[in-house]
This record gives structure tokens, sequence and C-alpha cells, in this order.
């Protein structure tokens, strides 16, 4: 089975608790939380998740792990129970594609925004609104600064790129300019 089963199927039963409980909000959070864990904690990944340690111990590493995280019953068992199923490795892709569902159900898409310098609150609130119109869906944004664009903004959302920058416009002139030379 491909990671991306693994995490389809384990994202969509969890998924399908917290449409019923109302809690999918509360699970993607804490599936964050407990992902970050291991991002940040390699080692408890693998102790958790080598199978060179026996069963027992590593249960009970999670367990000690979980009561200080202080989550919710439902993500405890969710957790162990990929423990139990030799799926705990995998926590990266199960709280992606969580993410995944829960944005495609709430109607919002993910938007990677760069900007050359730092944006002003209104000029991100109208990418943003502008972004909302061309996609009609919420639109949530990370935003990174790269001096490289020289000036301008680019924006990715999904496989749509948006590209105002003034590198791009630079790239663009240069190439019309040589096709003009060659004319």
């Amino acid at each position: 089975m491909t990671n991306l089963s693994i995490s389809k199927r384990y994202a969509k039963a969890l998924l399908n608790i917290g449409t019923e409980d109302g809690n999918l909000q509360l699970y993607g959070q804490e599936l964050n939380i407990f992902s970050q864990l291991c991002l940040e904690s390699p080692d408890f990944l693998q102790a958790v998740s080598n199978p060179i340690f026996d069963q027992e111990t590593r249960k009970m590493v999670l367990r000690a792990v979980l009561d200080k995280l202080g989550l919710s019953v439902i993500a405890n068992n969710f957790l162990q129970l990929l423990l139990e199923k030799r799926r705990i490795g995998y926590i990266q892709y199960i709280t992606k594609y969580y993410h995944q569902l829960t944005d495609a159900i709430s109607n919002v898409v993910r938007a990677h925004i760069t900007s050359a310098v730092e944006m002003t609150t209104d000029a991100r609130t109208r990418i943003i609104s502008a972004l909302e119109l061309v996609t009609k869906k919420k639109v949530e944004v990370d935003v990174a600064i790269d001096p490289s664009l020289i000036g301008g903004v680019t924006a990715k959302v999904g496989d749509l790129i948006f590209d105002g920058s003034v590198r791009t416009q630079l790239a663009t002139l240069k190439e019309s300019l040589k096709m003009g030379e060659f004319a």
C-alpha cells in the first residue's frame, strides 16, 4: 500500500468521526500538534515507529507523550490506533491529507504569496480578495518575502500562478527584445 492510499484511508476515517461529532477543526489542530512534535523530535518518531522496539515499549512512550499533550480522547485513540497498525510513521502524510479534505469541505483553498518586500495589511487584504474572486472560495494564505523578485508579488493557488513580479516582467521584456532583434 502506498503512502497516499494509507494516508487517505486514515485521514478519511478521522474526518468521518469529526464530521459526525462536529470536531473537524479540533482534530486537525491536534494532528498538527502531534505532527509538529514528530518533525521537531525525529528521535521520538523513531522510538514509536521503529519495530526494533517492542510494541509495549512503543505504546508506553506514545501514551506518556499523549498524556503531556492533552489531546482529545478521539485524537489519542486515533494516534494509538496508528501505532497499533504500524502506521504512526505516516503521520505527516495523514495530517496533510486530512487538511486537504477539511479544506474541500470548508470551501477553502490555500495560497502562497511571495512579495519582494513586506506587504501592508491593505495590500495583503486586496490580494486575498482578488484571489477569492478568482477561485470563488475562501483563501487562506502564507506569505514569504523574496527580494530577488525586485518588486511586485507572485501568488500560487493550487495549479494557478499569478506572477506580477518585476523580475518576470524584465525577463519577458528581455525575451521580447531578443525576438525583435532577429525579426
